[in-house]
């Protein structure tokens, strides 16, 4: 069967957030959207920053984050390059990135560019920490390589008006 993934361009707000690389204000519920998970489903939000304080929909009641940023109060305080954890043994609903898109940015948080992970790393640990059919989102500069045992789904275009740098949300779904 041929498949062309969903492409799509968003232009969005600017966030709402006060912290450094914040989601543009509509992105979260339409990234969770692209996901294929309800508000309820848990998501580990990998790199998450201050995604609780997101003012808009999206962030879910059981959602999940790992950060290796103490300031942002993670659930899980880890180093994303390492395995993700499984919530209670299980996988993970779903699965979305935000990492520091350059070394430059990187240099804003407290890890720094020593610490600045690959895309493609991480959504190689995402797509083993989510079930067969599961999905790992990713908003990068970067249009990542997916794992053997993954199949692109989704690329869109975000960007927030002219003269700011436009990113790709890219989703992945995991297949054996």
């Amino acid at each position: 069967m041929n498949y062309r993934p969903i492409t799509d361009v968003w232009i969005l707000g600017r966030p709402k957030v006060k912290y450094y690389g914040a989601f543009p204000n509509g992105f979260l519920h339409r990234a969770r959207h692209l996901l294929g998970v309800s508000i309820d489903d848990p998501i580990l939000h990998v790199c998450c920053g201050k995604v609780r304080e997101y003012p808009c929909r999206g962030f879910g009641p059981n959602d999940k984050t790992l950060d290796l940023n103490p300031d942002v109060n993670p659930d899980y305080l880890q180093d994303a390059r390492l395995p993700y954890p499984l919530l209670n043994g299980e996988p993970w609903a779903g699965i979305l990135i935000d990492r520091p898109y350059s070394e430059d940015d990187a240099d804003h948080y407290p890890p720094g560019a020593a610490k600045l992970p690959t895309a493609n790393q991480l959504v190689k640990n995402g797509i083993a920490a989510v079930a067969i059919g599961g999905k790992v989102g990713i908003i990068d500069y970067v249009w990542p390589q997916p794992p053997k045992n993954a199949v692109e789904q989704a690329l869109v275009g975000v960007a927030m008006g002219r003269n700011n740098r436009a990113r790709w949300y890219t989703v992945f779904e995991r297949r054996t």
